[in-house]
């Protein structure tokens, strides 16, 4: 091997390979090519246009097409000393169809340069540091990028987050005429869609704009009088876009959105939302990276922020979110203890269900407590316990009983089993497998109930709060099945059937239930005439004919107990439960 093959090569990274073999000529003749294309595009000959940027980054560097094309259109936007709307609506709309068919790192890189340029143009031109033409020069520079920058908001370039941070920019200290002229050009270009994405982010910019101005000593001039009259008209959807494109100006926006919806059908769409990007983001992007790119790095730890900034929060309003939370842990153990949950897993599953936000969070929380298979059945049981302890019906456990049978078969059966437990508890001794059941009493003392510490009484509330819980499984397809109950216990299967018939014809588990069936279990005053649904029932209580023994029973139990019924939907409801049992028979 000569010394020549066996000589050491310096590794050059790649984009350094480029950098170095960079032809200014090429260059230059690059940036020609595309300035040619952008000075020919108009809207009928758009995707044209299109066809030939992308046949130009198929033969050139992605990196020298896209810089060179960024510096271009900046320029063509902040250069006009008029700048016609249409002008601004075709570029915006030409860089929403690159930011699809390129990708995102064209649009990211393109947005960082624009928002760079605008805030030198806007710093510049509110420190005065400028000639006096110097300053006129970069106010309609600043103008321009923003209207850019609320077109590429409109086309879904970029989303309503960084449009709202450029917004308080302009409101951090005293409102110049250069802000109310930025202000409006904003509020009339996209204002509509900024009332559509966040209208609590738009009524605290009002309520900002219209301190800064009650603070000010002079009377406000006629330009700020109107930007907040526009501002009004905003938040009262009464607002209208911008007069100066009048109706041709609208057409063709309609027609640039029909255009980019389309896109896909013709050519290969790499992103299709919008960039989440802060000024924050874009500010930092050099020294923390770019988050937002596939495979770019970053040395950010949002949630490591997201946790100081709140303990720092915290701090100055004198208190601590870590002591606060562990008080409420505290006083939720000791109110678990006071509930009868006599086992550490108990007591951690009440713990979770009573601080969760939602069913969905609960449901979270418990799958993360890692518990067995065995210890998973204490879930129902908790559930069951903490429902019929409510002073009023709380439908939270049946979605959350209801979001754990979607997921698992298992909570069907401790449902089942605890259906019995409670049956027997109101003295229904012969359910749930008596024989099995009666030689475990014998040999371990069990007295079949759930083993909380309580004192044995069954109030009317619990067994209301129960018979709807276990209606609304029922109805939602959390199937039980049961059999023929002792006098003692037919309050409670009344109740629940009554609840039954109204939970199908309900969407959610808070539907208004009318008066209580705990004092006499009439149905009267309840809405149920306006919204009967013959279906729904039958499609519960055919699932009892697969067992012939319990179809009959129910037919039986529902002709007895409903024999005297004066409630109307209950008497209609009783006998399309009957029609579909009788199917059975």
């Amino acid at each position: 091997m000569s010394p020549d093959v066996r000589k050491a090569v310096r590794y050059v990274p790649p984009h350094l390979r480029k950098a170095n073999g960079t032809d200014p000529e090429a260059l230059l003749r690059l940036k020609k090519q595309l300035k040619g294309l952008l000075n020919r595009m108009s809207e009928p000959n758009l995707a044209t246009i299109l066809d030939s940027v992308d046949e130009v980054y198929r033969s050139h560097s992605r990196h020298d097409v896209t810089s060179t094309l960024t510096s271009l259109l900046i320029e063509g936007v902040s250069s006009h000393s008029l700048l016609l709307d249409s002008y601004v609506v075709l570029h915006a709309a030409f860089i929403s169809s690159l930011h699809k068919t390129v990708g995102a790192e064209f649009a990211s890189y393109l947005i960082q340069h624009v928002v760079s340029s605008y805030e030198h143009a806007y710093k510049s031109t509110r420190e005065g540091a400028a000639a006096s033409d110097q300053v006129s020069t970069l106010s309609k520079e600043s103008t321009s990028l923003i209207m850019l920058l609320a077109e590429l908001y409109n086309f879904q370039v970029i989303s309503c987050v960084l449009i709202y941070d450029i917004i308080r920019e302009l409101l951090d200290g005293d409102i110049t005429e250069l802000d109310v002229e930025l202000l409006l050009k904003v509020v009339r270009g996209a204002g509509s869609r900024l009332r559509q994405d966040d209208p609590l982010a738009l009524k605290d910019i009002i309520q900002i704009v219209q301190q800064k101005v009650s603070e000010k000593t002079e009377a406000p001039s006629s330009r700020t009088r109107f930007m907040i009259e526009t501002l009004t008209n905003l938040k009262n959807n009464k607002l209208k876009r911008s007069a100066t494109q009048g109706q041709g100006g609208n057409e063709a926006v309609e027609r640039l959105r029909k255009f980019l919806s389309a896109l896909h059908k013709k050519r290969h769409v790499l992103s299709h939302d919008p960039l989440r990007l802060t000024l924050d983001d874009l500010r930092t992007a050099e020294t923390r990276g770019r988050w937002w790119l596939p495979g770019a790095p970053w040395v950010g730890d949002p949630l490591a922020e997201r946790q100081a900034e709140c303990r720092a929060n915290a701090k100055q309003e004198g208190s601590d979110p870590t002591q606060e939370q562990q008080d409420v842990d505290h006083a939720l153990l000791r109110l678990a203890k006071k509930q009868g949950m006599n086992t550490d897993i108990r007591r951690s599953i009440f713990v979770v269900l009573m601080s969760s936000e939602d069913y969905v969070d609960a449901c979270d929380r418990l799958s993360q407590l890692g518990l067995t298979e065995v210890q998973q059945r204490e879930i129902v049981r908790v559930l069951l316990h903490c429902s019929g302890n409510e002073k009023v019906y709380n439908p939270y456990y049946a979605l959350v009983g209801q979001h754990l049978c979607r997921t698992s078969h298992a909570p069907k059966v401790t449902i089942q089993f605890c259906l019995w437990d409670f049956l027997r508890e109101l003295g229904e001794s012969g359910v749930g497998g008596l024989a099995v059941l009666k030689s475990l009493e014998e040999s371990q003392g069990l007295d079949g109930s759930d083993d909380f510490d309580t004192d044995g009484k069954i109030s009317q509330t619990r067994v209301d709060n129960i018979a709807r819980l276990y209606a609304w499984w029922i109805a939602k397809d959390s199937p039980l099945d049961f059999a023929m109950l002792k006098p003692s216990a037919k309050r409670f299967l009344k109740c629940l059937l009554v609840y039954v018939f109204r939970s199908v014809q309900a969407a959610g588990p808070a539907y208004d239930v009318g008066p209580s069936l705990s004092g006499g279990g009439t149905d009267a005053g309840w809405s149920g005439d306006a919204q009967r649904s013959r279906g729904a029932i039958e499609d519960v209580f055919i699932k009892a004919t697969r067992s012939e023994t319990l179809a009959v029973g129910l037919l039986y139990f529902i002709k007895d107990a409903f024999r005297e019924e004066t409630d109307g939907f209950v008497r209609w409801a009783c006998k399309v439960a009957c029609d579909a049992l009788g199917t059975a028979v």
